[in-house]
């Protein structure tokens, strides 16, 4: 697949704080990649430097092999953009302003097209200011496909939204995809980036920390996860494991999950599980739901960059 952004070795600086620190990544057409990170990784200024919103420091970015700031009026009618915020007048009715973005487009799909599509008809004379939240997001997800664009960066799309709006911003992504769309997508939403992404890039304090196709992420290992009472012998259970084993503990109410991993040789096979579940037996445990799984994007994340609260 042609590749619709390209950036190398970005750097963005805020007076002594570092931003982005040596970032790159590549995001194909045709393919929904997803930046993930915690809150001041450094995903919202790389997606503003490849918008041509801002410039970076040093490093190069391409967009649909194109530089976002110098070649900004001949990328503006093949990139659309999906901003959480801001950008509408307020008092402007819903179906006017799509057909106002509409009429800036050559070939753009028509407005009672895109209103209907997303269960926005029926709001289409509100004002913007009396749009509910998910509203706001639906139509912001209308002005940014409206044009047909070869490429669309969407902001937490589903952010506010019940399931059936979600389901239907999801089908919507599954077909800009499959028309050859690359789409950049930034999400906090794990369930959301594990559904729609091809392509997975997570970024941690400015640097990519994990880049790949979203099933290599999340099948490269599988764990085996039951719960149990508190303050079990992890360390008698770590013992009776063959070597490159791991516990880790999770508290939930009154019991306890108990995760282990293991990077032995036949990995989580049934002599594994036997190992586990002997191991509770010489020591009168009962095993609830024990289970061999892979991990979800979201284990992925955590594991990478930490479980802790970011301000």
């Amino acid at each position: 697949m042609d590749t619709a952004v390209e950036a190398t070795d970005l750097v963005k600086r805020y007076g002594d704080t570092t931003a982005v620190a040596g970032l790159s990544f590549r995001a194909p057409r045709g393919a929904v990649t997803a930046l993930l990170g915690p809150n001041g990784a450094g995903k919202t200024s790389t997606v503003e430097i490849c918008e041509g919103f801002r410039r970076a420091d040093s490093g190069r970015v391409r967009v649909l092999g194109l530089d976002p700031a110098a070649d900004a009026a001949e990328l503006k009618p093949r990139v659309g953009v999906m901003l959480q915020t801001g950008g509408a007048p307020t008092g402007a009715r819903a179906g006017e302003w799509l057909r106002l973005m509409a009429s800036f487009h050559a070939h753009p799909i028509p407005a009672r097209v895109l209103l209907d599509r997303l269960g926005l008809a029926s709001a289409s004379g509100t004002p913007l200011r009396r749009l509910s939240g998910g509203q706001q997001q639906r139509l912001s997800l209308a002005a940014a496909v409206i044009g047909r664009p070869e490429l669309v960066f969407l902001d937490e799309p589903t952010a506010g939204l019940d399931p059936q709006a979600r389901m239907a911003t999801w089908e919507l992504v599954d077909e800009l995809r499959a028309a050859g769309v690359g789409v950049v997508l930034t999400t906090h939403h794990m369930e959301e980036a594990e559904r729609l992404a091809d392509h997975v890039v997570i970024i941690d304090h400015g640097r990519v920390v994990a880049d790949g196709a979203a099933g290599e992420l999340t099948d490269s290992a599988q764990e085996l996860r039951f719960y149990a009472d508190p303050e079990l012998d992890t360390a008698s259970l770590l013992a009776a494991l063959p070597p490159a084993s791991d516990v880790t503990t999770h508290p939930s109410g009154r019991r306890t999950q108990y995760v282990i991993v293991t990077n032995a040789p036949g990995g989580l096979g049934p002599e594994f599980v036997a190992t586990v579940t002997t191991w509770c037996a010489a020591n009168g445990i009962l095993p609830e739901e024990l289970r061999v799984q892979r991990r979800t994007l979201e284990d992925v994340f955590l594991e990478l960059t930490g479980r802790e609260l970011r301000d």
